[in-house]
């Protein structure tokens, strides 16, 4: 976890990601501002944890014009710009960013079972 750094995301897909916060205890979470350019996006996944439970709050901070939008089979809430799922069991993606840019405030956290 590089703080306050610009770096590609997990999924190769063009992304970005900056963490601004994160611990490991007591409570395992982390907060990142997300940058999705044109042409970017992310295919259908899930995101494993190897124990407990993995929530996500992503709120979307400022649209692409056109495309970027969250795809999710079973978010717990969500609105044009709150989305709230669980990555682990829930898959999710990205459509493609067909012009402009995308930032999201993504908050993720483990709940131990």
């Amino acid at each position: 976890m590089k703080p306050w750094r610009w770096e590609k995301g997990r999924q190769q897909t063009g992304y970005e990601k900056l963490l601004l916060l994160g611990t490991r205890w007591p409570l395992p979470f982390d907060l990142y501002l997300l940058r999705f350019g044109e042409g970017v996006h992310i295919p259908p996944h899930t995101d494993r944890v190897n124990s407990g439970r993995h929530y996500r709050l992503n709120i979307v901070i400022k649209r692409a014009k056109s495309g970027g939008e969250f795809l999710c089979d079973s978010p717990i809430y969500e609105s044009a710009r709150i989305k709230l799922f669980r990555p682990d069991i829930a898959e999710h993606a990205v459509s493609e960013v067909q012009s402009g840019t995308r930032y999201v405030l993504s908050l993720g956290w483990v709940r131990r079972n």
